[in-house]
């Protein structure tokens, strides 16, 4: 049974950083991407970066990857996926969920249970 563990949420102050971090346990050569999603209060969860197969050399991410804001980024060895956020605003308070998906499906096949991002002053 594959098991995603998620921790490093917290509150943090507007402008600060946090440093997310996801344990895959299982049979890491079956997943094609790794990654996050966040869900917002009376939103619906939406993708943030996920870092995918063929070497983990490759990633994709929503606007604040493409803007550097946040960063993603793996230790293959201790089979852990990082998200980096820099420049913290209150609109990124969430519950943060680490996700992999398998190889041939097109959705996240498993997901972590989650970990709470408050940006408050």
């Amino acid at each position: 049974q594959v098991q995603l563990m998620e921790s490093g949420g917290g509150l943090v102050q507007p402008g600060g950083s946090l440093r997310l971090s996801c344990v895959v346990s299982g049979s890491m050569s079956d997943f094609a991407a790794v990654g996050w999603y966040r869900q917002a209060p009376g939103q619906q969860r939406e993708f943030v970066a996920a870092v995918m197969s063929g070497g983990w050399s490759d990633t994709e991410g929503n606007e604040d990857i493409r803007r550097g804001r946040f960063t993603i980024s793996r230790d293959n060895a201790k089979n852990t996926v990082f998200l980096q956020m820099n420049s913290m605003k209150p609109e990124d308070t969430a519950v943060y969920y680490c996700y992999a998906r398998r190889t041939g499906e097109s959705r996240p096949t498993y997901w972590g249970k989650g970990t709470l991002v408050t940006v408050s002053s």
